[in-house]
C-alpha cells in the first residue's frame, strides 16, 4: 500500500456524457419535483442544513474523547495505550482530534458513512487517514465487509475490513448507512427553491413593484432604450427608491406583491423546521427562537444531548471498540466521550446540586472540585453520611455479636 496517495480525495472527474449528468452538472436535475439537483455540497448552501451539520460536528468535536481501563469494578484513563492519543490529540500527522471527529459527524450528516484507513504498527493503528465517502463502495462477500476504493488516480482496489475503520449511521442492510441528504431531498431542494426564489424576487425589486403604461405605441427601438434604460437604472435593490423620469405619457401604476410571493417567506419557515426534524436539532440552534422561552430553552438543550448528540456518541464509541482496538484488548479497555460539560446548569443550579450530592454522601467535595477543574483539597476526601439514615444503634451491636 502506497501511503503517499492516501489523503481525503475524491473520485476522478466524470464525464458527462449523457442529458442527466449534463443537467445535473450545471445544477439542475431529474431526482425531485423542483428540477433541483440535491448534492451533499448544494445541500449544504441551504443555511439550515449547514447550522444543522455545524451545530452537531462542532459539538461532538469539542468533547473530550478519552480511552478508559478496567480494572475490577473501577476505571482509569489508559494512557498508555497507544489508541489513547490517536482520539484525544491527535488522529495523524495534519489534524487534530477535534477536526477529526468534526468531520466524521459532518461525513455522517451528509453522506451517512465515515471511512478512515487504518495505518497499523505492529498490529495496533497508528494512524487514521479519512477518505472521502464518495470513492468507498462497500459491500459483502461471504458476510465479510469488502470496501472496494477509487483512489485519486482512478485506479481501484478491495480493502478488507482490517484496513478500513467504517462509521455508519442508521442502516437498513447493515453495511450502508442511510444518507439524509438523499431521503430527504424534496425537504432540501424545496428549501433551495424557495431560497433562489426570495433572491430573484428582491433582486428584480422595481419590475415586480409595477408596470409602466401609456396609451402611445412605442417603437422597437424606443421600447429597447426604454427597458435598457429602466434596467439598469432602477432594478435591483441597490436602485429602489430612485425617482424615475418618464416620458412621452408613461405612467408609472404600483402592483403590489401577490399572495404566492408574500406566502414563500411561510414556505421558508416550514422548511426550517422539516430540516431540523430531519437532524433532531432543536430549531433554537439554528437561529429560530420563534418557539423558545426561558422556561423549556433548559430542556431543550437536554434534549439536543440526549437524542440528537448520544446517538452519535455511542455509535462512534461503539465502532472505536470494535473497529480500533485488538481482539485481546476489547472488553478489557473502551472509549468514551465526556458529555457531562454539556448537560451542567447554570452555576446556581450546579452548586446546589454539589451541596445535595456531598450531603447525602454521593460525591466529596474534590469529587465535586474535580467536575469544576479545581485542585484538590486536604480533607475533602471523606464521604459524608446523613446521621437520620445510619441503622439503629441495637441493631448495630447485634450485628456485631452475630459477627
Amino acid at each position: 500500500m502506497n501511503l503517499g496517495k492516501l489523503a481525503f480525495w475524491r473520485k476522478s472527474p466524470e464525464v458527462l456524457d449523457t442529458p442527466e449528468k449534463i443537467a445535473q452538472a450545471v445544477g439542475y436535475g431529474y431526482d425531485t419535483y423542483t428540477g433541483r439537483a440535491v448534492t451533499s455540497q448544494k445541500a449544504m448552501q441551504l443555511t439550515t442544513v449547514f447550522g444543522c451539520v455545524r451545530v452537531l460536528s462542532e459539538s461532538v468535536g469539542m468533547l473530550p474523547c478519552k480511552l478508559y481501563e478496567l480494572d475490577g469494578d473501577s476505571k482509569k484513563a489508559a494512557t498508555s495505550h497507544k489508541l489513547y492519543p490517536l482520539l484525544s490529540v491527535a488522529p495523524n500527522n495534519y489534524m487534530t482530534a477535534q477536526e477529526f471527529w468534526e468531520l466524521l459527524v459532518a461525513c455522517l450528516c451528509l453522506r451517512g458513512n465515515f471511512y478512515a484507513y487504518k495505518v497499523k504498527v505492529f498490529g495496533e493503528v497508528k494512524e487514521l487517514l479519512p477518505i472521502d465517502p464518495a470513492s468507498v463502495k462497500p459491500k459483502l462477500v461471504d458476510h465479510q465487509p469488502v470496501y472496494e476504493v477509487t483512489w485519486k488516480n482512478g485506479a481501484k482496489e478491495d480493502l478488507t475490513q482490517d484496513q478500513i475503520w467504517h462509521v455508519r449511521t442508521l442502516t437498513l442492510d447493515g453495511l450502508n448507512g442511510l444518507n439524509p441528504i438523499a431521503y430527504a431531498r424534496e425537504a432540501v431542494s424545496l428549501g433551495l427553491a424557495t431560497e433562489e426564489h426570495g433572491s430573484r424576487l428582491f433582486k428584480n425589486g422595481a419590475v415586480t413593484s409595477g408596470v409602466l403604461r401609456t396609451d402611445q405605441q412605442l417603437s422597437d427601438p424606443a421600447f429597447d432604450r426604454l427597458k435598457t434604460q429602466f434596467e439598469e437604472n432602477h432594478e435591483g435593490l441597490t436602485n429602489a427608491h430612485k425617482p424615475m423620469i418618464l416620458e412621452m405619457g408613461l405612467d408609472w401604476k404600483p402592483v403590489s406583491l401577490n399572495l404566492e410571493d408574500s406566502q414563500f417567506l411561510e414556505t421558508r419557515k416550514f422548511q426550517r423546521d422539516e430540516i431540523c426534524a430531519i437532524y433532531r436539532v432543536p430549531p433554537h440552534l439554528v437561529a429560530n427562537l420563534e418557539k423558545a422561552t426561558f422556561s423549556n430553552i433548559e430542556h431543550l438543550g437536554l434534549s439536543f444531548v440526549n437524542y440528537s448528540l448520544v446517538p452519535y456518541l455511542t455509535r462512534i464509541e461503539n465502532r472505536v471498540n470494535v473497529g480500533l482496538l485488538r481482539a485481546e484488548d476489547q472488553g478489557k479497555y473502551y472509549s468514551k466521550f465526556n458529555a457531562g460539560a454539556l448537560l451542567r446548569g447554570d452555576l446556581k443550579s450546579r452548586y446546589e446540586s454539589y451541596g445535595q450530592a456531598i450531603n447525602w454522601g454521593i460525591l466529596s467535595p474534590n469529587d465535586c472540585r474535580k467536575l469544576e477543574e479545581m485542585d484538590p483539597r486536604d480533607g475533602g476526601d471523606i464521604y459524608l453520611t446523613p446521621l437520620n439514615m445510619t441503622a439503629k444503634p441495637e441493631a448495630n451491636g447485634d450485628a456485631k455479636k452475630k459477627a
